[in-house]
């Protein structure tokens, strides 16, 4: 769409911004791949383009909702074409007057957050969106980084369109989201002794901290700082005796991300471990309530789907194949189960690991994890 990336070199990647009103048609429908955050978030940009643009990603993605974004960004003045089952493809028409709305989001997600928040940049009027719990916030924190006002009201996030963003330094701390698979895998594996460097403490993210130190995790906090407008910190876990617990429902959105691999600690911990109140995690790149419970019950470990969570007795964990249905987070679980399993462990359909983890095989080797691709 006419952005000039220059990069990765060294780590570091040159964005040559165009301006909100700079982006251009691209040549061809756009592959997102295994992509949800892409997909929600790109249809918010999108709407307010004079260009048409079509998003199609994999079997995965075109099978995810997208009427929980599509919807409110019609109600924007967005023209947004899917499928008969509200799914990919989405034909975004360009060339449309969006209106602000105040939309009260019915599910916490931070993508229909965010997606409304980048439509909003080019809506008249103002944008307010409010949520039943909080989700991560870290579009709000980019948009002020970028120098757009975005407010807080009563619960609701608020912008007005037609202002600009301007170019700024980046630091993006190592991912949560990635640590949590150490941080389990940390926890479960007698005499682990590991420190995740520079990982992003967003204060919306830190759930599966809260929820392993409430298992009996063994977590420090060191050397916390602010960089970049984002909180980050060095984690230091060891290996500990974890106990099974019921998660409080006010920690599920600072975690929903992490529950696949927060599965595996409660399939290791002494009890029962139940979760309720997590029904988004049937949507996202796979059901990840029932594919987890039939992966953990391959395995020999008591886990009973609910629907809208799992109830989990800990025990032994056999040996086995794991189907990860594409999921990259599933088979990234599964392969610190490994850790604790008393045979092989086998997950196959993973080649979407390299979604959020590349790199996740030969990191896990280097820190003593017993994996290879084959």
């Amino acid at each position: 769409m006419g952005v000039a990336i220059e990069g990765p070199d060294d780590g570091r990647v040159v964005v040559n911004g165009v301006g909100l009103h700079g982006l251009r048609a691209p040549d061809g429908p756009l592959y997102l791949g295994n992509s949800g955050t892409s997909m929600r978030l790109l249809s918010g940009l999108l709407a307010g383009q004079s260009f048409d643009v079509t998003l199609t990603g994999d079997a995965s993605l075109s099978g995810r909702p997208m009427k929980r974004v599509t919807s409110p960004l019609s109600d924007m003045g967005a023209r947004i074409e899917s499928t008969v089952d509200d799914t990919a493809p989405l034909t975004i028409h360009g060339g449309q007057q969006l209106h602000g709305i105040k939309y009260a989001m019915p599910v916490a997600s931070a993508q229909v957050k965010s997606s409304l928040l980048l439509a909003g940049l080019y809506a008249d009027g103002r944008t307010c969106v409010s949520e039943p719990a909080p989700t991560r916030d870290h579009t709000e924190r980019m948009l002020r980084g970028m120098g757009y006002p975005v407010a807080h009201e009563d619960g609701w996030v608020c912008l007005d369109g037609g202002h600009d963003l301007h170019g700024i330094d980046i630091d993006v701390p190592a991912d949560i989201s990635s640590a949590a698979f150490f941080l389990v895998g940390a926890s479960i594996a007698p005499g682990s002794d590991l420190v995740l460097q520079h990982v992003g403490m967003n204060p919306t993210r830190t759930g599966v901290i809260d929820i392993l130190r409430m298992m009996g995790a063994h977590i420090e906090v060191d050397n916390e700082r602010d960089v970049g407008g984002e909180p980050v910190a060095d984690l230091h876990v060891q290996f500990a005796s974890l106990a099974g617990i019921e998660i409080p429902p006010e920690l599920v959105p600072l975690a929903i991300d992490e529950f696949p691999v927060i599965f595996i600690a409660a399939a290791c911990a002494e009890g029962r471990t139940v979760l309720s109140g997590a029904a988004e995690l049937r949507v996202k790149e796979s059901d990840r309530i029932q594919v987890m419970a039939d992966g953990l019950c391959a395995l020999g470990v008591a886990a009973e789907a609910t629907p809208d969570g799992m109830i989990i007795d800990g025990g032994a964990i056999d040996g086995g194949t794991i189907d990860s249905h594409g999921d990259h987070r599933i088979a990234m679980a599964f392969a610190m189960a490994a850790l604790r399993a008393h045979g092989e462990i086998e997950i196959r359909d993973c080649a979407n690991v390299n979604t959020s983890f590349p790199g996740f095989v030969e990191l896990a080797a280097n820190a003593g994890l017993a994996i290879e691709n084959v």
